[in-house]
């Protein structure tokens, strides 16, 4: 069982962190490509271009796949990518006088999806094979998830969020991130959100409408940090480099909060309590 002692201990640690000055945070996992984008480029195409384009994933031009080491399916069809030229025009005003404007002018080009190319592999996502699950973390998620009926969802995702109104967690893959440890930081940051649920511990009643950076918003975001933080001492897996983002974090938004090291305290107790509820401790 968690003692105060150690919340204590581990609070005073963040605080002494933060006084020494911490290493800007670090997002703990890498992003994943969605939707339509270019091979070359690696970039997504734009929003009005992800809505034309028929499939997810590569296109590229007829040259750009040919310059890979591919060549195009017979019979395949291109499709269009729409972007904005701007040209240089000149035009008499009103006066007689000779103006210079800049128009914007629709134009496109043709594109292939990989799967209407031959001779080139499509990109496989750089995923952390070496990611081993712990399992006592395991067991304190998956209890805590079976005992309050709470969605959770691992999966390819550039995002880890707890979704309120409909009562479910969403995090990236293991494989996503560096390490074990970080997973389990950035999964119990978000299942400490969920306790504060209106059918929990109601901490979130207000901070569901805070806007993002707001004072209630930035306070929640400690509790959660603070919350993950002390799950992962308890669990003794704990890392130099989890608590020093956790510190991180946590500095970026108290800096919203004026840099007030008080609200750490605040948001300690609300963690502990947090901590306590997925924890199964009364």
């Amino acid at each position: 069982m968690a003692s105060l002692n150690v919340y204590e201990m581990v609070t005073e640690r963040i605080i002494k962190q933060l006084e020494q000055g911490t290493i800007p945070w670090q997002k703990p996992w890498t992003g994943v490509r969605s939707g339509a984008f270019n091979r070359v480029s690696k970039k997504p195409y734009s929003l009005i271009n992800q809505a034309i384009l028929e499939k997810p994933g590569e296109y590229a031009t007829f040259k750009q796949w040919k310059d890979l080491g591919g060549h195009i399916k017979k019979g395949a069809k291109a499709e269009i990518v729409v972007f904005w030229k701007i040209i240089d025009v000149e035009e008499k005003n009103d006066k007689g006088e000779i103006e210079k404007k800049k128009l914007p002018l629709l134009r496109y080009y043709n594109v292939f999806h990989i799967s209407q190319v031959e001779g080139v592999e499509p990109l496989k996502e750089k995923l952390n094979t070496k990611i081993e699950p712990i399992e006592e973390a395991d067991r304190v998620i998956k209890d805590y998830v079976d005992r309050e009926q709470l969605v959770f969802n691992e999966c390819k995702s550039n995002r880890a969020y707890y979704a309120p109104l409909i009562d479910t967690v969403v995090v990236p893959l293991k494989e996503q991130f560096m390490n074990t440890p970080e997973w389990y930081g950035t999964t119990f940051h978000e299942l400490v959100h969920s306790s504060g649920s209106k059918n929990r511990l109601n901490r979130l009643e207000t901070s569901n409408l805070a806007s993002f950076g707001s004072e209630t918003y930035s306070k929640e975001e400690l509790v959660a940090e603070i919350g993950s933080a002390f799950i992962l001492n308890y669990l003794g897996i704990e890392t130099k480099g989890t608590f020093q983002n956790s510190a991180s974090y946590i500095e970026s938004w108290l800096q919203v909060l004026r840099n007030d090291n008080k609200f750490i305290v605040s948001a300690s107790s609300k963690a502990e309590k947090a901590v306590n509820y997925i924890l199964g401790i009364e």
